[in-house]
């Protein structure tokens, strides 16, 4: 049977393999493969001309069919799809979302883009270029060769700005020492069309509403020397008297409920509220106006400026209370340089209910479902303020692992009241483009691990979220309060913690009373960069006041509160990943996180649930979810193969290095190595050579594997196939396992293969 599964598999590779996509080309039409560009050899650099040739690659259409070693499956799967006769269905799907329809010859234009060619060079400064289009044909393939011989290219002499005396050139001639153009630089009309928006965006912001780079004209006399250019920037004739304006605000208007279904703007009678610098019309009185003074950040007679018009209209719509936000500035009836500012708001329901079912996946290798049920209220007291009540409940399985069997079910609840603005004994305030918030939470979840223990814990916290952009946010939660109470203690698991005593703190009581503040900083949102990256650290303290008030200094005999002992720690840690795109289909992605955590006062140990832990599908993949660790100790040893406990420890070191590429159009490949390792701060008998020591980089657990990322869109499905390079636990120079790997031993699969199935990228 083994046999006649492997023929299968040969003989569907082997058609693959033969998928080149020529096999249905119409007669006369050959299959278009792609194309060469040779630029060839001039004065400019080795670095200019690898420039020039990657930014024309990226120019020239059609692109041809996705090839893999030779393959097209794109084609091979729209041919054999067939005639499709509906617009939707499994054959429409097969044709043209995992299909591709053959790219012919006939479809390319030489000489259209040879001209693409030489109008690229030239705006590049190399004026007049010399370039060749061709084809080569294989059999019934054909490529298309393109070359282009550059002349020397032209460089900027000199830039001269408005010297006119009104106002409008004053304000150009003040922008001219931050110009994108530079003397002695390349020629680059891209350099140039920039310029002209630059000096538009910092007009905007001196006032000049009505001004538009289009009244703009940059020059360009190409006489002047030997392959030099004079730069002349000007301001057109004949534009608007209106774009010569320097604007001022005058009055403020908004619109709280608008209705863009009807006329809510002329109505007669309605409910006019003068607050501040802002006037409310509003026929019901839905919120209360100081809200929006602490949102618009205009004010009566500023200059009108782009950046706080945009962050104003960000301000509103991050309240998350309108549906829709439209703004309009008009030119104010009795001064020609002042503009009256409107708000028009179109409010959301302000309850609402919804129900979501989800898939997931957590750290500690479980895959399972969730269903939540939310009811919000989006303006409870009338500033704005976001009610959320949800319910959930859940169950968690392991696929394959040492706890399979050992299934988690959980339901619960949370209320949480959300504020935009600062709730505080003393004012404070944020001109970012994000409303600052206040959050209240108070939470129960029931968690059941069957066959093992129950756990019961609340959770209270009240705190502030912050933004300074888009890129850099805070969180800071003033108070934080945890309650956990064990349940239903199995006897497996009394059994179990005879052998291995760290399995009582899971099921002790937990108080935890303390403070965390959290810092993120992104710029993973802006596409088209060679470098993104993502930062976030995080601190943690908990009962170091009521350690203080309560004299809290012994751990072998802990002060209680309500009864129970409270945890006393402090904790940190660090998250870094790096981003390093070599193309739009290729990435090369690695991550870094340190943690280490310290108890004293009135804990000697951690609570379990802020301990760290390593191992699983978004950590080391090539071992099992929180098996590794700490230090050298193999938890294995320890109980029998029914139940494998979760290994934690004080201190984490992990690092992730993952090559990412497009295969097809919804598939892409990874390479990945990992690494890392935790550990204890204090020697523990029960655990040999779990503690810390300066031997840590020779304790780390390595592992390596392959996986497919299946996108679609909504939803990633991600797969890891992973083993290991190095075990920890084993005796010194035996731990490196690279010699023992062999793929055709089913015992070494067995042991050592690891299958990770995930939902979401690792990182």
């Amino acid at each position: 049977m083994r046999i006649n599964n492997y023929i299968i598999l040969l003989f569907s590779v082997s058609l693959l393999l033969g998928c080149s996509g020529t096999r249905k080309i119409p007669e006369g039409d050959l299959l278009y493969v792609g194309h060469t560009i040779a630029v060839k050899k001039g004065e400019e650099s080795k670095k200019v001309r690898k420039k020039i040739k990657s930014e024309l690659n990226d120019l020239i259409r059609p692109k041809a069919n996705k090839s893999i070693f030779g393959m097209r499956p794109g084609i091979f799967f729209y041919n054999l799809a067939g005639e499709v006769k509906k617009d939707k269905g499994f054959k429409h799907w097969l044709k043209y979302k995992l299909g591709a329809e053959p790219v012919l010859m006939s479809k390319v234009d030489l000489s259209y883009n040879q001209k693409v060619i030489q109008n690229y060079v030239e705006n590049r400064g190399f004026f007049n270029p010399n370039s060749i289009a061709d084809s080569t044909k294989n059999s019934k393939k054909v490529k298309a060769n393109y070359e282009v011989v550059l002349n020397k290219q032209y460089k900027i002499k000199s830039i001269v700005f408005p010297k006119d005396s009104i106002l409008l050139a004053k304000e150009i001639k003040q922008l001219e020492e931050s110009s994108f153009l530079k003397i002695g630089e390349a020629y680059d009309l891209d350099d140039i069309k920039n310029e002209r928006t630059r000096i538009d965006a910092k007009l905007k912001e001196r006032g000049f509403y009505y001004f538009n780079e289009d009244y703009l004209l940059i020059q360009v006399d190409s006489t002047v020397a030997n392959h030099e250019v004079d730069l002349l920037v000007k301001i057109k004739n004949n534009i608007p008297e209106k774009a010569k304006n320097q604007y001022k605000i005058n009055d403020i208007y908004v619109y709280p409920s608008f209705n863009l279904k009807r006329d809510t703007v002329s109505k007669r009678k309605m409910d006019t509220i003068k607050y501040n610098d802002i006037t409310i019309i509003d026929n019901k009185t839905v919120f209360k106006p100081f809200i929006f003074d602490k949102t618009l950040l205009f004010n009566k007679e500023d200059l009108y400026n782009r950046t706080t018009h945009n962050l104003s209209l960000n301000r509103l719509i991050t309240l998350g209370t309108f549906k829709f936000v439209k703004n309009e500035f008009k030119e104010n009836s009795l001064s020609k340089d002042q503009l009256d500012v409107y708000y028009y708001l179109t409010p959301l329901p302000k309850k609402s209910i919804q129900v979501e079912a989800l898939a997931k996946t957590n750290s500690a290798n479980y895959s399972g479902t969730e269903l939540n049920i939310n009811w919000s209220n989006r303006n409870l007291f009338k500033g704005a303020e976001l009610l959320n009540i949800s319910a959930f409940t859940g169950v968690e399985v392991q696929v394959a692992g040492q706890n399979k069997g050992f299934n988690v079910y959980r339901f619960g609840g949370e209320a949480s009241l959300v504020w935009p603005r600062f709730i505080a004994p003393f004012e404070m305030s944020s001109g970012s483009a994000y409303v600052p918030k206040t959050k209240a939470s108070l939470s129960y979840e029931y968690q059941l691990r069957t066959k093992l223990y129950s756990l019961k814990t609340f959770n209270a916290s009240f705190g502030y979220l912050w933004k300074e952009n888009e890129r850099k946010e805070h969180n800071l939660s003033l108070v934080n309060i945890s309650y956990t109470s064990p349940n239903d203690v199995s006897e497996l698991y009394q059994s179990q913690i005879e052998e291995n005593a760290s399995l009582q703190k899971v099921i002790d009581k937990q108080l935890i009373f303390g403070t965390n503040y959290s810092y993120t900083y992104t710029n993973t949102m802006l596409k088209n960069r060679k470098n993104n990256i993502y930062f976030k650290g995080g601190i943690d303290l908990s009962g170091n006041s009521l350690g203080l008030l309560l004299g809290a200094n012994d751990d072998e005999n802990p002060k209680n509160l309500l009864g129970v002992p409270f945890s006393q720690y402090s904790k940190l840690e660090l998250e870094f990943r790096h981003y390093y795109n070599f193309n739009k289909e290729t990435t090369l992605a690695s991550r870094i996180i340190v943690g280490a955590g310290i108890p004293y006062g009135n804990s000697k140990d951690l609570p379990f649930i802020k301990q760290f832990f390593i191992g699983g599908t978004s950590s080391i993949r090539a071992f099992r979810a929180r098996s590794v660790g700490p230090g050298t100790f193999d938890g294995s040893t320890v109980t029998d193969n029914s139940f494998l406990p979760d290994q934690s420890g004080d201190l984490k070191l992990e690092f992730s290095t993952e090559l990412r590429t497009q295969l097809y159009k919804l598939v892409k490949g990874a390479v990945f190595v990992d690494a890392g390792n935790i550990w204890l701060l204090n020697k523990n008998t029960d655990k040999p050579g779990a503690e810390f020591t300066g031997d840590f980089l020779n304790q780390l657990a390595v592992g390596t594997g392959v996986g497919l990322r299946f996108d679609f869109n909504f939803l990633v499905l991600r797969t890891d196939l992973a083993f290991p390079l190095r075990k920890p636990y084993l005796p010194k120079g035996n731990q490196w396992v690279i010699d023992d790997i062999r793929f055709s031993n089913a015992a070494w699969r067995k042991e050592n293969l690891i299958f990770n199935l995930a939902i979401g990228y690792p990182f």
